[in-house]
């Protein structure tokens, strides 16, 4: 499984080796409710596009538009969608929504920016393209945290690679599928587990995996804002110790696989362990959305369904202090 940036940017890799001009499309603001979030990418080559900016006729507008020589194929150029009630309705956007789409061209020249991104990507790392808006001119710089995407007068920055750290303390066949569907959310995926065997058995998809007592681990790690752990052994001996030092970190989220009652009792032992109850009331247990998911792909769902949840309401508590 793969992000959808890395197969709107591969196609697009592929269209500039054969030789053609595709045109890449990508969200960089939205006013009110919005289907994609800002940096959705959109790639058209010769009416076939790939990647998503509203999943309905947003792209059909643009396939038009394309097709009519709409747009300048010098240097990008904005296009906003959503300006009233009448343009909602017609696009199938929400109710008072509203986005800007960059449009550009992608010549020969751009081959070597889109393969460096693509690379980037595929290891795991982040890199950020900025484009001035009054040329088309791309320069990329590596960065060591992801930026959410900026757009001023003259330029635009966005931020390719891993969104946040997603450390799973626990290697079995749960850890597998949830790496799976965490890659392919831009999560950068770290395991560990202190049974070396489990690791040396990994069938997983390629991920770090690190040997230790999981404590010791999220000391060595040194968990940062941009972290979520979640501890998936069932044994108290690793989670209970793992979450000790998790709970107490700057982790933005902490999970614990168990059911209500195990979930409950796991409390109280962090609290006789010493974790003051601010502390424990950090933790997400029984971890995950409450959609009654048994198989492992279910619970995997679950899971990032609720990492998701957190992580759009603490951005819209962030951006609320921001406006205060």
């Amino acid at each position: 499984m793969r992000s959808q940036d890395l197969d709107v940017l591969t196609q697009a890799q592929q269209w500039l080796n054969a030789g053609e001009h595709p045109w890449l499309c990508t969200v960089v603001q939205t006013i009110g409710s919005s289907p994609r979030p800002a940096g959705s990418l959109l790639a058209v080559c010769n009416g076939q596009l790939i990647g998503s900016l509203s999943g309905g006729c947003v792209e059909e507008d643009l396939l038009e538009k394309l097709a009519s020589g709409a747009f300048n194929d010098k240097v990008p150029e904005l296009c906003q969608y959503g300006l009233n009630a009448e343009d909602n309705e017609r696009l199938g956007l929400p109710c008072g929504g509203c986005m800007k789409v960059l449009i550009e061209q992608l010549t020969l020249s751009c081959a070597e920016w889109v393969e460096r991104v693509t690379t980037t990507i595929r290891g795991r790392q982040r890199v950020v393209r900025e484009v001035c808006l009054t040329t088309g001119t791309t320069t990329l710089h590596p960065v060591t945290a992801f930026e959410p995407l900026t757009l001023s007068n003259d330029r635009m920055r966005q931020c390719f690679g891993p969104r946040t750290r997603l450390l799973l303390v626990g290697a079995g066949q749960l850890a597998q599928t949830l790496s799976s569907l965490a890659l392919a959310m831009d999560y950068e995926v770290v395991v560990t587990d202190p049974r070396e065997q489990l690791l040396n058995d990994w069938p997983g998809p390629p991920v770090e995996k690190i040997l230790g007592l999981p404590d010791e681990v999220i000391l060595r790690q040194q968990v940062d804002a941009d972290t979520a752990i979640i501890t998936l052994t069932h044994d108290p001996r690793i989670d209970d110790m793992a979450l000790l030092e998790a709970l107490e970190s700057e982790a933005w989220y902490v999970g614990a696989l168990g059911s209500v009652r195990t979930s409950d009792a796991r409390r109280a032992r962090l609290r006789t362990l010493g974790l003051t109850d601010a502390a424990v009331s950090r933790l997400h247990a029984p971890v995950g959305l409450a959609i009654g998911s048994k198989t492992p792909w279910e619970i995997a769902v679950a899971i990032m369904g609720g990492l998701t949840e957190v992580r759009h309401q603490t951005r819209k508590v962030s951006a609320s202090k921001g406006t205060s």
